[in-house]
């Protein structure tokens, strides 16, 4: 079914909030996940509460009471976001509360929710079992573009397996307070999902929603008995915003990020981790914000080209958590957003140990010893633990394993402050082998008190740039043909094929070898940008993320060479040298106007260095990642810092006599040694970031000129991937 809101007011679930001072005292977003006790026959319910406050984190003090069964998930690092408006921030707790439960609750001083549960208990019929109220994923906060129609799916779970269905709260039955009406939201209340029509002046706006969970029955059968078993409430934000691009314009989730509601199993003391990848054709991703359990960890976001990335990663320590676990994200550029995607994690619940198990942790390794009597139907031979190199040996009474903290696929994990190794036990069978047999997941855990996991064999050590890379330097020059640095490579140069940016036809362009004698006055038909670093590391590859040429130095009209690693012309191309730390791009000067004499280039510039010996870096021209490219690169590889670097003034005229062939004697050129660590501050009177001996050069000096680091963006993914 799907509900709109007109203008007569048919449902009432949308409050208007639109910037000002007066307005905001309401969360960004809220949900709840209702867990019944069994002890009370679910009278009282363990409520895990999830908000999003604007601004600044607010304080959890006043959540819980004394004598309250109540917890606060207080965190260093709580999830936060930058989009939109001021940022915001996740808090969490948990508390028991009665199963109808109405009450406002404040977090901190300037945020305030009024909260509805029904969630009476109710004994299912099929399984004797108290129900389980729906689980709703919350998302970031949703932005949207005036005049630009957006779905947001929301992903629900139910852990009975019941029909969710979402409508609109209802302040008649006293499920939110203050729910005008506003035309331009639909709800789809089977497929809980909202429409923003677009027909919307640019503000905030606020929408209450309730998730009901029912019996499910055929079709045909939906309006006999239609009554919920229980409702939970779900906040939601919506900002709207001025639209400045194309309605098609947002970033779209590629490569290996998850399905949307897909479900991931974790086992106690399990890490599990996946990537979150976007493109995003016209604006750069700032963000991909994410809302989920506590413990969350988004891991290493960097922005290569067109191709952001993070690694989320969640560990499975001991909780009171919910079994079903959103984790909900979106990427955020400065004016879009992606559509919503969730991914839920599934804790897997774990029998009691047999009788008779011992596991033993030693400061060394830890030593299984199970009853073969408690392992009825299980091939003991198919056994194996992470590592199927380390022997499990058993005989007819006992199954024994010893395993070292440091080998045999064992991994270390951080719990609170204490140090976990975990490894697992568990069946392994051939792909093509089909059994009816029972198999086997045991997990194993040795705890190691934080005050004897002290020294330095437990520090976990992140390179930093200097240590991947070395002195990093990176500069720009313009050559003729067959000169400069790389002049070996461009006298007879091999070409590479490299895309085009959207929206740009393909042509051959004119690729010549090194130049003939020019007369002085004459115009250059080519010219070469090499750029070059100092980096000698083994396997270090140079990437060029964009590159673009100006009649002046402020670059206030600039013409774009490659645009997110791709060639916005088709009369540039990349030769191919063999030096993986440069690179060298062929211009053909036939497409400049005759009246420019004077060209100044600026490129950006990323060093790239996988962290294992079979990784590769991305290419960023990568539109739509495949096989062949995968966009997993981007977070198993170490990246510089993004160096822009800028040429001097480069004559198109010949203003000194040049040879016929490449020569031991370059042309004149404008020199400048290559700049590492932070910008150089400009002399006095000299452009903002310009180098102290480009700013020296007389106007047309020559036809070549190196370059100066302008600025440095701190990008440096500092993670590696186990």
């Amino acid at each position: 079914m799907r509900v709109k809101l007109g203008p007569s007011g048919l449902l009432l679930g949308l409050t208007l909030l639109l910037f000002c001072p007066a307005c905001g005292a309401s969360s960004l977003g809220l949900t709840v996940h209702v867990v019944p006790l069994e002890p009370d026959a679910g009278n009282t319910v363990r409520a895990h509460f999830s908000a999003i406050a604007g601004g600044a984190c607010p304080s959890l003090s006043g959540l819980c009471s004394a004598g309250d069964d109540c917890l606060v998930h207080d965190t260093s690092a709580p999830l936060t976001g930058a989009q939109p408006g001021s940022g915001w921030c996740v808090r969490q707790w948990q508390k028991t509360v009665a199963s109808n439960y109405n009450a406002t609750i404040s977090l901190g001083s300037n945020t305030e929710m009024y909260v509805s549960i029904n969630a009476r208990p109710k004994v299912r019929e099929n399984s004797g079992r108290l129900n389980q109220p729906a689980y709703v994923g919350l998302p970031p906060p949703l932005r949207g573009r005036a005049g630009c129609p957006h779905h947001f799916p929301l992903s629900v779970k139910d852990p009975d397996g019941d029909r969710v269905t979402c409508r609109f709260a209802r302040p008649e039955q006293g499920e939110c307070v203050s729910c005008p009406q506003h035309a331009f939201v639909e709800l789809d209340e089977e497929k809980c999902t909202l429409s923003f029509t677009g027909n919307a002046v640019a503000g905030q706006y606020f929408i209450y929603l309730m998730a009901e969970d029912l019996i499910p029955v055929p079709k045909i059968r939906r309006g006999m008995d239609s009554t919920p078993l229980s409702a939970v409430p779900v906040h939601l934000s919506l900002t709207v915003e001025e639209s400045t691009s194309g309605c098609l314009d947002e970033p779209t989730a590629t490569g290996d990020t998850p399905q949307e509601d897909s479900t991931r199993s974790v086992l106690p003391y399990q890490q599990v981790q996946f990537n979150a990848v976007f493109t995003s054709q016209t604006e750069s991703v700032l963000e991909v914000a994410a809302v989920g359990p506590p413990g969350l960890y988004g891991d290493g976001f960097t922005s290569v080209g067109p191709l952001p990335v993070t690694t989320m990663s969640w560990i499975r320590s001991e909780n009171r958590l919910p079994r079903l676990l959103p984790v909900c994200f979106v990427a955020n550029t400065n004016s879009l957003q992606s559509e919503p995607r969730c991914v839920w994690l599934n804790q897997r619940e774990m029998r009691t140990l047999p009788a008779g198990t011992v596991l033993t942790c030693e400061k060394t390794e830890m030593t299984l010893v199970l009853p073969v009597a408690s392992l009825g139907g299980i091939a003991l031979a198919e056994l194996q633990l992470n590592s199927p190199t380390c022997p499990v040996t058993y005989n007819s009474t006992h199954l024994t394993a010893t395993i070292p903290l440091t080998g045999c696929g064992t991994k270390a994990v951080h719990s609170g402050s204490d140090l976990v190794y975990t490894n697992t036990l568990q069946s392994v069978r051939g792909f093509a082998i089909i059994s009816r047999r029972p198999s086997l997941v045991l997990p194993l855990a040795c705890r190691i008190p934080a005050v004897q996991a002290r020294g330095p064999q437990y520090q976990v050590h992140i390179p930093t740039q200097k240590e991947a890379f070395g002195e990093v330097a990176v500069w720009l020059e313009v050559h003729e043909p067959g000169e400069g640095p790389l002049g070996n490579f461009t006298g007879l140069p091999r070409p590479r094929s490299l895309a085009l940016a959207p929206g740009r036809a393909r042509r051959e362009a004119q690729f010549s070898n090194a130049s003939s004698r020019l007369a002085i006055g004459s115009r250059f038909s080519q010219l070469d940008l090499q750029l070059l670093s100092n980096c000698s590391i083994t396997g270090a590859k140079m990437l060029v993320g964009n590159c673009r040429r100006s009649e002046t130095t402020d670059f206030a009209e600039a013409t774009f060479i490659l645009d997110q690693g791709c060639l916005s012309s088709n009369t540039t191309v990349e030769v191919i040298t063999e030096k993986s730390n440069s690179k060298v791009y062929r211009l053909d000067l036939s497409s400049i106007p005759v009246r420019e004499s004077m060209i100044y280039v600026e490129c950006t510039a990323n060093l790239c260095l996988p962290v294992s010996p079979s990784g590769a870096c991305p290419d960023l021209c990568a539109r739509s990642p495949g096989p062949a490219v995968p966009v997993s690169r981007l977070a198993s590889s170490l990246f510089t810092s993004t160096y822009t670097v800028r040429s001097g003034p480069v004559s198109l005229v010949v203003t000194s006599p040049t040879p016929a062939t490449p020569a031991p004697v370059s042309p004149q050129r404008v020199t400048s040694p290559p700049v590492t660590g932070a910008p150089t501050s400009a002399p006095t009177g000299a452009p903002a970031g310009q180098s102290t001996p480009a700013s020296r050069a007389p106007e047309q000096a020559s036809s070549a000129a190196a370059g100066v680091i302008l600025t440095t963006i701190g990008i440096f993914l500092q993670n590696i991937l186990p």
